[in-house]
């Protein structure tokens, strides 16, 4: 409670959680991004350019599994510099999970492909190496696909 009242963020994250956001998630973002963006820019945490509505809506799109909290982050930059809500943002700037899963096969399929050892390894139990599949699948889809899903499908995929 010291660090949310030392950063003057007591209303704010009040108004974010009428704004729908629970008091975790709001807290998260008022002393997490926020507090960051104001402190590098000098400026007060009330006055970054977000709103509360804007800090519940961007966490609804997190919740609903339209971004992941990385890609929030990118949209929230968005926010700030002035080009609309979360929702314009994701849309204009085209951020958005990757959720089609004829994507995701087909980039997971690449990764298969393209790592033979890696998969020989994950099909004799060691699962610690599938993050250089995932790593593969999020760079071919710009870091626009849930992890946790890729994940589940290459291990799904690869001891099934």
């Amino acid at each position: 409670m010291q660090s949310v009242t030392n950063a003057g963020a007591v209303e704010l994250i009040e108004q974010t959680v009428a704004a729908g956001a629970t008091p975790e998630t709001a807290r998260k973002w008022w002393l997490g991004e926020l507090s960051r963006h104001a402190n590098a820019t000098e400026t007060e945490l009330a006055t970054v350019g977000v709103t509360p509505a804007d800090v519940a809506e961007l966490q609804t799109l997190v919740d609903s599994g339209k971004l992941t909290d990385k890609l929030a982050r990118a949209v929230l930059d968005g926010v700030i510099a002035g080009e609309g809500t979360p929702t314009d943002v994701m849309k204009a700037r085209g951020i958005e999970v990757v959720s089609d899963t004829g994507a995701l096969t087909a980039a997971i399929d690449a990764a298969i492909a393209a790592n033979p050892d890696v998969v020989a390894k994950v099909r004799d139990g060691n699962l610690n190496v599938a993050g250089v599949l995932i790593g593969a699948v999020m760079k071919a889809t710009k870091n626009q696909a849930d992890a946790k899903t890729v994940r589940a499908m290459i291990i799904s995929r690869l001891t099934s």
